[in-house]
């Protein structure tokens, strides 16, 4: 009997941990797939499209409106329904009222990420990690915990329509797509970049996992929309 705790003791924690890297690696490829979507949305609808991102507490299930925390990554991703932009670049003019909800058309069901959460990763230097990846050129190239979460001048909420419904979540941060499947952060009032990241760390409910080499971050190339994922 003694044996058998022993040998348990030694099993648990390595199924804990593949279990982790296999979800990290699921999240990546679905936000990958979420973004893949989207640019491909766009370009064949000639169309102006959003995926945005928002991370809420894992310690409940999804309020209205939600609550926000860590834990649980939800995207939602969103078409503009004429082809138009919407708002007013670089936004100097207010937006009209209710334009981002009534305007947008839901272009698939909200993709939610469980034990996951958004992490800012430093930008590959010498000693640190990710050292095969590309260098973003700041965190404002970045989505994750230290980037600016109101950064999008053009927020949009979740659910969408005409009349505007009461909104669950409000999307601060997205990925826009042109006609051409051309990418920014947030808006047009953003610096067009040549690589955009957003970085995955796993969590047990809303604490960030111990292992921190166990995580990932999903690139995305400003121009040509290309995305790669990467891990240490």
């Amino acid at each position: 009997m003694a044996v058998i705790v022993i040998l348990m003791a030694m099993v648990v924690p390595a199924f804990t941990t593949g279990s982790s890297a296999q979800n990290v690696t699921t999240a990546a490829y679905d936000m990958a797939g979420a973004l893949n979507e989207a640019r491909a949305y766009a370009m064949a609808n000639n169309t102006y499209v959003w995926v945005g991102f928002y991370e809420e507490s894992a310690a409940q299930a999804s309020t209205t409106p939600a609550t926000s925390g860590m834990g649980r990554i939800v995207l939602s991703i969103v078409a503009s329904k004429d082809g138009t932009m919407i708002y007013n670049p670089p936004n100097s003019l207010p937006i009209a009222s209710g334009s981002m909800t009534m305007g947008l058309t839901q272009v698939n069901k909200l993709v939610k990420i469980d034990n996951m959460h958004l992490k800012t990763f430093p930008i590959p230097t010498a000693g640190v990690t990710f050292l095969t990846r590309p260098a973003v050129s700041g965190t404002g190239a970045q989505i994750g915990d230290a980037t600016d979460a109101g950064g999008s001048q053009a927020p949009f909420q979740y659910p969408v329509g005409n009349p505007a419904p009461r909104a669950q979540y409000v999307f601060r941060t997205a990925i826009q797509f042109s006609p051409s499947g051309v990418a920014r952060l947030n808006d047009m009032s953003q610096p067009l970049q040549t690589v955009m990241e957003i970085g995955l760390q796993p969590t047990h409910g809303t604490v960030v996992a111990a292992n921190s080499q166990n995580v990932a971050v999903v690139q995305l190339t400003g121009i040509s929309g290309n995305v790669e994922i990467y891990k240490p």
